[in-house]
């Protein structure tokens, strides 16, 4: 069940991890992921979303990629910061088509798919950065996998997408460690 409010971080891991997956994600496919973190279904038609507004927004999540898959938290703020300055504005609580009030940072109501998407999505992740004072977000470091992760959780820094790559990743060092205590150790001989 989806939260009240909307939740930009999620909403970029979400389009990031589609358009990761496939990079001509249909403009339908991308109209159904913003419905699902919350945009009017009046905003997501052909005619409020064009094919050109979905390449453009395909092009902001490829955009992303970077901030998201950098693991070293001054050259992230540096990244979310030059993504502040091109694409946000002043801030400001918005309240419409039915939504609770939100907060904005594009360039306005005019402002176009993508720079919405960037500049919400640099806020969300800088957000994030200054709760934590460390990067919570990253790229599954599992083999094979090519998804984007949050975690915004305390503890330990996350390191794959899902219990499912985390586990694996695991279940494959264990057995590469075990191969190699059963192959016999190289032997020198001495003249």
């Amino acid at each position: 069940m989806r939260q009240q409010g909307f939740q930009a971080s999620q909403r970029l891991i979400d389009i990031a991890n589609a358009v990761r997956s496939d990079p001509d994600l249909p403009r339908s496919a991308v109209a159904d992921l913003l419905a699902l973190h919350g945009e009017h279904p009046d905003d997501l038609t052909e005619a409020a979303l064009s094919e050109q507004d979905a390449q453009a927004l395909r092009s902001a999540a490829i955009r992303m990629f970077g901030p998201l898959a950098e693991t070293d938290t001054d050259r992230a703020a540096l990244a979310l910061n030059a993504l502040l300055a091109e694409h946000a504005a002043a801030p400001r609580l918005s309240r419409h088509d039915g939504h609770p009030w939100h907060l904005h940072v594009d360039h306005g109501d005019d402002a176009g798919w993508a720079d919405w998407f960037l500049a919400a999505s640099a806020l969300a992740l800088a957000q994030i950065l200054s709760e934590h004072g460390r990067i919570t977000w990253g790229a599954c470091a599992a083999p094979n996998c090519r998804n984007f992760y949050l975690g915004i959780g305390s503890g330990s820094p996350r390191r794959y997408c899902s219990t499912t790559c985390a586990s694996r990743a695991r279940v494959a060092e264990h057995r590469r460690r075990k191969q190699a205590e059963r192959r016999p150790s190289p032997t020198t001989e001495r003249f």
